[in-house]
């Protein structure tokens, strides 16, 4: 390893010195942050190349993982998926003892429940998180992470979690970090698809997309608030009162985009899911109300 090894929770300057696991785009942008912002950072990664960017900026680099383990209290792993954090510590599992660690690989709510019990188990303290960001937006204002887990964790790392972005604390239950970051995915990918329904009938005609940008962003603007007034439906269990387009009206038309792809030669795959659910809502006898009632039908 090169440069010094960092025994304590702190530095003599207050910054807490960190160990990155895994260099790919997401993690070497996690230790430049840390970097940046003054924390001593010991990082390590599979292929050891990957790591000579962040040693030039002035990181240690571990030779093994036993050692990037030994070298702080806290311990950050950003890797491929939850297997792949366990093929890296499962040999080291030893080194957990005494550890902070917290895990920023993207997974779901069990996973996050189980690492988090199998890194009790060695004697590691666990935090989950969930980074809503790309790698070159971490250390922005733009960025935000959601934690869950050990409050301990988050309390003694708060200061470096900090480098990276916005911090959202949500609980004791490790889980709900990748719950509330797989939510958003869901909606981003939800909006994704629309649009990439739109470029592709108006792209059929041989328009150019971005001519047809500027309209399709105006109109998705002013359907936003779309996501505000389902809040209130939703949790007031009220999906009745004040409906200006109801789901009866909307199922009988939504129909007609499936037949304009197809008479524009495109797939309407990307929207058939919803046409079944508009109709058997509306043969459940709720017509009359608004569509964000389907949200009914998706609880089991």
């Amino acid at each position: 390893m090169r440069g010094g090894r960092h025994g304590g929770p702190m530095t003599e300057h207050g910054k807490t010195p960190v160990t990155v696991l895994g260099l790919g785009a997401m993690g070497t942008a996690l230790a430049e942050a840390l970097l940046a912002a003054g924390h001593p950072v010991t990082a390590w990664n599979r292929t050891a190349s990957r790591a000579e960017g962040v040693a030039a900026k002035g990181a240690s680099v571990a030779s093994n993982v036993a050692e990037a383990l030994a070298a702080n209290e806290i311990v950050i792993a950003c890797l491929l998926d939850y297997d792949s954090v366990h093929e890296v510590l499962d040999p080291a599992a030893a080194g957990l003892a005494g550890r902070q660690l917290i895990n920023l690989t993207n997974g779901t709510p069990g996973q996050a429940r189980e690492m988090a019990a199998w890194a009790e188990d060695l004697g590691a303290a666990y935090l989950d998180g969930g980074i809503m960001a790309v790698p070159p937006m971490i250390g922005s204002p733009e960025a935000f992470v959601f934690y869950s887990g050990s409050g301990t964790v988050f309390g003694r790392a708060r200061t470096a979690l900090d480098a990276f972005g916005g911090t959202n604390y949500l609980g004791a239950d490790p889980g709900l970090a990748p719950l509330y970051d797989i939510a958003l995915l869901s909606g981003m990918y939800g909006h994704f698809i629309g649009v990439i329904q739109a470029f592709t009938l108006v792209g059929s005609t041989g328009a150019k997309a971005r001519e047809f940008a500027p309209l399709l962003r105006g109109w998705m603007d002013a359907m936003s608030g779309f996501l505000e007034r389902a809040a209130e439906q939703i949790d007031d269990g009220d999906y009745g009162t004040d409906v200006v387009s109801n789901l009866a009206m909307q199922a009988a038309a939504f129909p007609n985009l499936a037949k304009a792809a197809e008479e524009q030669g495109v797939s309407a795959e990307l929207l058939a899911p919803l046409q079944p659910l508009m109709d058997k809502r509306v043969a459940d006898g709720h017509g009359a109300e608004d569509l964000i009632g389907i949200i009914e039908l998706l609880k089991k």
